[in-house]
């Protein structure tokens, strides 16, 4: 039996036998001609940019569209203030030399799901003048060993090349603490991808905006480099009414029969998600009665079903939202 290697594309015998020669390697045939004015295949994966995978977009939510707690929103204004002056500070009054990582601005909303964490980094975008980059952790994660950590630098180098916020949903996924006993792969591979978003974030200039259901877990050196943690709360007894009357929109036929103290009083602890959810499932249930023979007219029965039914749902299957907004 003949065992063959190869070798700068000939194949030759194995040494260990005497009669070790080489065998030319067969010709390929020569390529036939191009038509006039067709260009010749280009090789996909030696173009491809894994950055080109995350493409930024218009912002589609605005500040004077949410309603936040006044502390809240305080809070935003005096980020939105600190980050328009950031070139000033760190350029003209040379801040960079005592902060040399506060090239970037690094931003963290959290709090409970629903209660809209996801509009505000949209918000903020927009008015900063800004498209976004939104990503996900299922994005960033990869089956294969080291993709996590490439993607995660084509994020950032996206964010780089289209001038945009980079947003990183679920982040807690992302920024978790690293572990201290790896006994895998898999336990090396996440401890990798943290270290280069450490390195990542460092290096960045532009704008990153996290978000998260359970900061406790992020990691210290993380949490170090983030300029501004914001708390969005559930609504208070303040914006309940407010949030109701703006979901329930002026169009809707019964909207001035209805009693927002109440609805405000049996909506304690709802997230305006929620809220949200509520009026969608009572305009359908009041469209759905009223059939093709009469105009629909949402009432009080109707919200008050609707928030019993979310209300019963979160008891019993824990919904409180939708995902990580």
């Amino acid at each position: 039996m003949n065992f063959f290697f190869r070798k700068n594309n000939r194949r030759t015998e194995s040494a260990e036998y005497p009669e070790f020669r080489e065998v030319p390697a067969e010709k390929e045939a020569p390529a036939a001609p191009m038509p006039p004015g067709q260009k010749p295949p280009t090789d996909e994966k030696k173009n491809d940019d894994s950055s080109a995978r995350f493409s930024a977009r218009t912002p589609v939510c605005s500040f004077d569209r949410l309603i936040l707690a006044p502390v809240v929103r305080h809070r935003i204004d005096a980020l939105l203030a600190r980050i328009r002056h950031h070139r000033m500070l760190y350029e003209e009054w040379n801040l960079q030399k005592i902060d040399p990582q506060g090239r970037h601005v690094a931003v963290n909303f959290y709090g409970a799901s629903g209660t809209g964490k996801t509009m505000c980094a949209e918000a903020l975008a927009a008015a900063l003048g800004k498209n976004i980059i939104e990503v996900s952790y299922a994005e960033l994660e990869s089956k294969y060993v080291g993709e996590t950590s490439k993607n995660i630098q084509a994020a950032f180098r996206a964010a780089t090349e289209q001038d945009a916020v980079l947003f990183f949903d679920e982040a807690d996924s992302l920024l978790g603490k690293r572990l201290s006993n790896v006994s895998q792969a898999s336990d090396h591979a996440v401890n990798t991808s943290r270290s280069v978003m450490l390195k990542q974030l460092d290096a960045f200039e532009g704008i990153v905006v996290f978000a998260s259901n359970l900061v406790e877990s992020f990691d210290r050196a993380f949490v170090r480099r983030i300029l501004e943690h914001i708390e969005l709360p559930l609504p208070g007894s303040a914006e309940l009414p407010v949030l109701w009357q703006h979901f329930i929109v002026p169009r809707i036929t019964g909207r001035d029969a209805l009693d927002w103290a109440r609805l405000s009083e049996i909506s304690a602890g709802f997230s305006p998600a929620l809220i949200l959810d509520a009026v969608k499932l009572a305009c359908g249930r009041a469209v759905t009665e009223a059939g093709d023979s009469a105009e629909p007219l949402l009432t009080m029965a109707h919200l008050e079903d609707a928030v019993a039914q979310i209300a019963r749902a979160r008891e019993v299957v824990g919904v409180h939202g939708k995902g990580n907004r």
